[in-house]
């Protein structure tokens, strides 16, 4: 009786997510079905403390569209290096790497 009740479980967890739209990409990697568009101009004024560098905006993908993220002013992470949020083409779709930008232990 235990079986058929772990599988009917199973069963409901995997129906609730079709059903739900989900798609899930074991990596965190989103995936978008067209190319982003051009990064857009941003003037970058002066930094509000010294040693603080600038982020570039960037294109997200949400809501199944892209959707623009200003650049802005980023305190430094001793230890840590900043990787930037990109883009790649792959197979049949675009993969921004790892999600969006992060911080890299060195």
């Amino acid at each position: 009786m235990r079986l058929i009740t772990f599988k009917a479980a199973v069963a409901g967890v995997l129906l609730a997510a079709t059903l739900a739209g989900c798609v899930l990409v074991p990596t965190g990697e989103v995936v978008a079905y067209s190319e982003p568009p051009p990064l857009r101009y941003e003037a970058v004024g002066i930094a509000p403390t010294p040693g603080y560098f600038w982020v570039g905006g960037t294109w997200f993908w949400e809501s199944n569209r892209y959707n623009w993220h200003p650049g802005y002013w980023q305190a430094p992470r001793p230890g840590y290096r900043w990787v930037p949020h990109t883009w790649r083409h792959e197979n049949n779709g675009w993969r921004a790497a790892r999600g969006y930008g992060h911080w890299e232990r060195r």
